[in-house]
């Protein structure tokens, strides 16, 4: 027990190493399916509240429809900036790279240069720079920067070209560039841009720096970059002046103003607050996939980032996360290697897996939640899923080797559940029995005695192992025991060992498909040269003792009595009826789903043996006969109320039209009792001399 207690415990410490040096290189297809994982959180916790400070002033469809396609006229725009007037920022999402007529230009150049900041955008294609423009431009660049020593290059984006706002807009601004990840999916935003050897500022972060009334500090280090500050307050970003976004909601989360409401003075503007102007009309709007959103405006992107870094909601990765994320890989996957010593069957491990990914992944939500702390998920899983491989992989190859040999010798001849049960608990091989309604079935082959002397002894095993093997596989797929081989005939029981609801219906599909599976056998032997074969079967349900028969030094699972036996006298009566499957009543009442089956009463007969009578049914495979079937029952009607010349003239048509043996016999008796008339107490059961 200890050795296989420091063994499971060494697998927990391997998978946690692995996946430890995996987390820490950072392999890019395991962060896109962390990044997939992180974006589930967003849609799993409650929204959050943005700041009520950020607004956003839409050109949306209403106002497009009143005041005309995009682009407007610049009088328009220069009249929504005068009307906003009393935000404390105005920010806009827009770009004015093209003059106009000269008074409009003039018109928006003074309202723009008067109360707002403007936007812009850098390009990786060339166009032209205004030089005028150029200048606006550098007013805008970041102009406190504490530099370490030895800082040569910074991983921060770097454009070669800029579509700047017409030279008469002088404003400061910043860009309006956002990038996405790998995958298209926008989860953060650069601050900072490198144009011609100067730092340039988001929009987002300018916004925020004059919202402030605080300038924007950016430290440098080696690696990149160290901090961007406002004032006294960092934003906490990567070394590419990127921050996380800690997305609110789906679009329209931030409080939102129509364009044309506000030029309209229908709306109140907050004094103490800034305000973005952009597009969510969608024929016109800056569409971006967010894990929140898969059509989310740009405009609400960068509304997003000023609200984090207002009411410090930033989503958290740093020495300490890191840290965790560590704990997080390390401890579960040794805590599950623990409990694998203890669980000896898969689905119970399987579960406990699932159990501890879930319970992973719940913890991992309620920090990021709560804390807004940006942990791994898929790290944890993966050292987890290690951990549950690797154990598997010991116990299938080392502990469970003997119960496989196991498995390997039952298999072939007992059905699945069997198996299960002999794997699970040896010791249910114990001598012992019980009482339980069961299904058997039987079957045999025609005439089997003559081709056994046709054939030589090593073709004949050929051949029966030919006919066997099919046969025993129906049999286990729906899900019967095979319970022995009587030479060429089969007996197979149904709820047993292990529960099986509907197992009448179970042994008659299996019957069916025996015979299905007849015709393609005879198909195989006349190619190969062997005889063409036909088979009987009899089914009957009805309580029997089950359980290990014999000795401590050999027994067989196995059932015994009446209903075992009359299974096997209906199989005989085939040959006398000339069917190939007869099931009993009780078999017959046991059918759930009697409307999948066609059938016909077909006798009442008393075997030998039994004293009771038994109503017997055939379970017709030939869908042709289907017809004939209520003739039949009529013509069975009349025999049973003594009316013989009727009943023999239906007999005599069915025998005719469908060559059926069952309407021949019928038709004998027919004559007989015309000949010899029953007695006044006949009871209409026939005694069957045969076994």
């Amino acid at each position: 027990m200890k050795s296989k207690l420091l063994i499971f415990l060494c697998i927990g410490f391997v998978s946690a190493f692995i996946v430890s040096f995996l987390y820490i290189l950072k392999i890019d297809f395991l962060t896109s399916l962390d990044l997939k994982l992180k974006d589930v959180r967003f849609r799993l916790r409650r929204n959050l509240e943005p700041d009520k400070r950020v607004l956003i002033v839409a050109i949306d469809s209403k106002s497009i429809d009143r005041l005309g396609r995009w682009p407007w006229d610049r009088k328009i725009i220069a009249k929504l900036i005068e009307n906003l007037k009393k935000a404390k920022v105005i920010a806009l999402d827009i770009v004015f790279s093209e003059v106009s007529s000269p008074q409009s230009d003039r018109i928006l150049s003074d309202a723009v240069n008067k109360n707002a900041i403007v936007g812009y955008y850098f390009r990786d294609d060339e166009t032209y720079i205004n030089p005028v423009s150029y200048e606006n431009l550098r007013q805008s660049r970041i102009k406190i920067i504490k530099t370490e020593e030895d800082v040569k290059t910074l991983p921060v984006r770097e454009f070669s070209y800029a579509e700047l706002n017409i030279p008469s807009i002088k404003a400061q601004g910043g860009f309006f560039n956002i990038f996405s990840d790998n995958d298209g999916v926008y989860r953060q935003i650069n601050l900072l841009a490198l144009y011609n050897g100067e730092l340039y500022p988001h929009l987002a972060l300018k916004a925020v720096s004059q919202f402030k009334d605080a300038p924007i500090i950016v430290e440098l280090a080696q690696y990149g970059i160290k901090s961007i500050k406002i004032g006294y307050e960092t934003v906490p970003v990567n070394e590419s002046g990127s921050l996380t976004l800690n997305y609110y909601g789906k679009a329209g989360t931030f409080k939102t103003l129509s364009a044309v409401d506000v030029m309209d003075g229908k709306v109140q503007i907050p004094e103490d607050s800034i305000i973005f102007i952009g597009a969510t009309e969608i024929g016109i709007a800056d569409i971006r996939s967010t894990p929140v959103d898969p059509v989310m405006p740009g405009v609400e992107i960068s509304a997003t980032a000023v609200s984090n870094i207002l009411k410090k909601q930033y989503l958290i990765y740093n020495a300490w996360v890191t840290l965790i994320d560590i704990l997080f890989i390390t401890v579960p996957a040794i805590l599950l290697s623990f409990i694998f010593t203890r669980v000896s069957r898969t689905f119970l491990s399987l579960s406990i897996f699932m159990a501890f990914s879930f319970l992973t992944y719940l913890v991992n939500l309620f920090i990021f939640k709560n804390y807004f702390l940006n942990l791994s998920l898929i790290y944890p899983f993966a050292a987890l899923s290690l951990c549950y491989v690797l154990s598997e992989a010991y116990r299938n190859l080392i502990i469970e080797k003997k119960s496989r040999f196991l498995k390997k010798a039952f298999s072939s001849y007992v059905s699945p559940e069997l198996v299960n049960i002999i794997m699970k608990n040896p010791y249910a091989l114990k001598l012992g029995g019980e009482k339980r309604t069961i299904t058997v079935l039987f079957s045999d082959i025609r005439g089997f005695t003559t081709l056994s002397e046709q054939l030589e002894p090593e073709k004949l095993v050929m051949f029966l192992n030919s006919y066997l093997d099919p046969m025993t596989k129906i049999i286990l797929k729906h899900r019967g025991m095979l319970d022995k081989y009587i030479g060429d005939a089969i007996m197979a029981i149904y709820n047993a060992p292990v529960e099986l609801p509907q197992h009448a219906q179970q042994a008659v599909l299996s019957a069916l498909e025996m015979i299905q599976e007849l015709k393609a056998l005879n198909e195989k032997f006349k190619k190969i040269g062997f005889p063409e074969i036909d088979i009987g079967i009899g089914i009957n349900t009805g309580e029997a003792v089950i359980g290990n028969m014999g000795t401590d030094m050999r027994f067989d699972y196995t059932a015994i009595g009446d209903p075992v036996n009359l299974a096997s006298r209906l199989e005989g009566l085939n040959k006398f009826y000339g069917t190939r499957i007869i099931i009993s009543e009780s078999t017959f009442n046991a059918l759930k789903q009697k409307e999948k089956f066609i059938t016909r009463e077909l006798d009442l007969i008393r075997v030998k043996g039994k004293k009771e009578p038994v109503k017997i049914y055939e379970v017709v495979e030939n869908t042709a006969f289907e017809p004939a079937i209520k003739d039949f029952e009529k013509a069975l009607n009349l025999y049973r109320n003594c009316r013989f010349k009727e009943a023999m003239e239906i007999f005599s048509y069915i025998k005719e039209k469908f060559n059926d043996k069952a309407s021949v016999v019928y038709e004998e008796r027919c004559k007989h009792y015309l000949q010899n008339p029953p007695a006044s107490d006949w009871d209409k059961v026939y005694t069957a001399r045969e076994k």
